[in-house]
């Protein structure tokens, strides 16, 4: 089903599944020239690299659209799929992986973008991009959560949709992705890792492009936190699931 979803998107085009990688290609040369060399921003200060704005932005937006692709479908994922809501013995709780594989897929093409950029400009690889899978894992656990809630959700409430198309709007200017954490008081960080992506965000960037290991003690508790949401979304999925073939 995954397979299917990659490759339905692209059905028909000239360029097939070639445009999952020129578009983060385009993405990447859009960000560069315009914030290194248009708007000459700089991510720290002091800091004299063009491309490290461009580099930390296409990062950051790596990890929000994975976010945002994912919880942005889970209200509709019931919806899009009622004839599978007919058969009984069909395991609906899987259309949420099918929709975060296909968002991993493209995720992983940029990825391979980001880091094959590296090299070109003369930035260092770092031992510590191995631990990509360890930060992700949670954080993939917790889209699970919220994507079971969601499209529970959906089946009953309709307007959940359009509510997390703003929600996710929202998210995104309130993430460090535009800009960094400690350019903020420091009064008002901690409020800003409530946000499910900021903490994400900022150890991806670490590990990929300055080297840092992961916050280890931050990382357990983001882990138990994203377990105890995707245990909470699967039980309220599973609970509400006997009413699905009633309501639509």
């Amino acid at each position: 089903m995954v397979k299917r979803e990659v490759i339905g998107r692209y059905r028909g085009s000239f360029l097939g599944l070639l445009w999952s990688f020129v578009n983060p290609v385009l993405m990447l040369a859009i960000y560069t020239f315009v914030f290194g060399f248009v708007f000459k921003a700089r991510w720290g200060q002091g800091d004299t690299d063009k491309y490290e704005f461009a580099l930390v932005l296409f990062a950051g937006l790596i990890i929000y659209n994975l976010f945002s692709e994912c919880i942005g479908r889970a209200p509709g994922l019931i919806l899009a799929n009622i004839n599978y809501v007919k058969k009984v013995v069909f395991p609906l709780e899987i259309l949420p992986w099918v929709a975060l594989g296909s968002a991993l897929f493209h995720s992983g093409i940029s990825l391979c973008v980001l880091l094959l950029f590296l090299p070109l400009i003369g930035h260092d690889f770092f031992w510590t991009m191995l631990y990509l899978p360890v930060v992700l894992l949670p954080f993939l656990l917790l889209i699970m959560g919220l994507s079971w809630l969601l499209a529970s959700i959906g089946v009953f409430i309709r307007d959940v949709g359009q509510l997390i198309g703003m929600a996710l709007t929202v998210l995104m200017f309130m993430s460090p992705i535009f800009y960094p954490l400690s350019a903020l008081p420091e009064t008002i960080q901690p409020y800003l890792l409530l946000n499910p992506l900021t903490f994400v965000v900022e150890q991806v960037r670490n590990i990929l492009l300055w080297g840092l290991p992961p916050d280890w003690n931050g990382l357990a508790i983001y882990s138990l936190v994203s377990l105890l949401v995707a245990w909470l979304g699967l039980l309220f999925f599973a609970k509400t699931r006997k009413g699905f073939a009633d309501v639509l």
